[in-house]
């Protein structure tokens, strides 16, 4: 063998080099693994699991739960025919938000449509402060009307009350002392 160039030896594997090497050749016919698989199903014969149109929403059946969201708080809201109540984490509307601004803002989509007497809200709110609380909870409750008469979506969209503020804190920046105040300059 040291007679062939070298560059013949690398490219040519010779029947005595794999016995030497001691990898087992296997003589079984190729019809086997084909028999085997037959048994395979084929693309037709696997049926697809059932899907859900996007086009009909799911119903759930009792009240309608909806859930808001600004800035970091999160609400969780259902709506229940009743007289107006609200309650927030077990507490009073009045006890929960004190201040009358923020209670304006929870009541819009009822008093927009004109519904303020007919449902009570029940709600879990958590994170953020007050002031992103109530907008989550006006967004829920702008949900919740629409999930019982879908045909008030129009007005409450024309009102502004279906769009979720997409408004968040924005992350620190390193080498800066908040997101965008920068360390005091010093000329000297």
């Amino acid at each position: 063998m040291s007679d062939v160039p070298v560059s013949e030896v690398d490219d040519v594997v010779t029947a005595e080099d794999i016995a030497q090497s001691g990898v087992e050749q296997t003589t079984e016919p190729l019809t086997t693994s084909v028999a085997a698989a037959a048994d395979i199903p084929t693309p037709a014969a696997v049926t697809p699991a059932p899907t859900t149109s996007a086009s009909t929403p799911r119903r759930r059946s009792g009240p309608p739960q909806t859930v808001g969201r600004r800035k970091e708080s999160v609400v969780r809201v259902r709506l229940l025919p009743g007289t107006g109540n609200f309650t927030l984490n077990g507490k009073t509307l009045d006890a929960y938000f004190p201040n009358k601004v923020h209670q304006q803002i929870v009541k819009e989509p009822l008093v927009a449509l004109e519904k303020t007497e007919q449902y009570d809200v029940v709600a879990k709110l958590h994170g953020g402060g007050t002031s992103g609380q109530a907008g989550a909870l006006r967004l829920a409750v702008a949900r919740a009307l629409i999930e019982v008469e879908p045909d008030d979506r129009p007005a409450l969209k024309r009102a502004g009350f279906l769009t979720r503020d997409p408004r968040v804190k924005e992350r620190k920046k390193y080498g800066l002392k908040k997101a965008r105040k920068a360390p005091q300059y010093s000329k000297r």
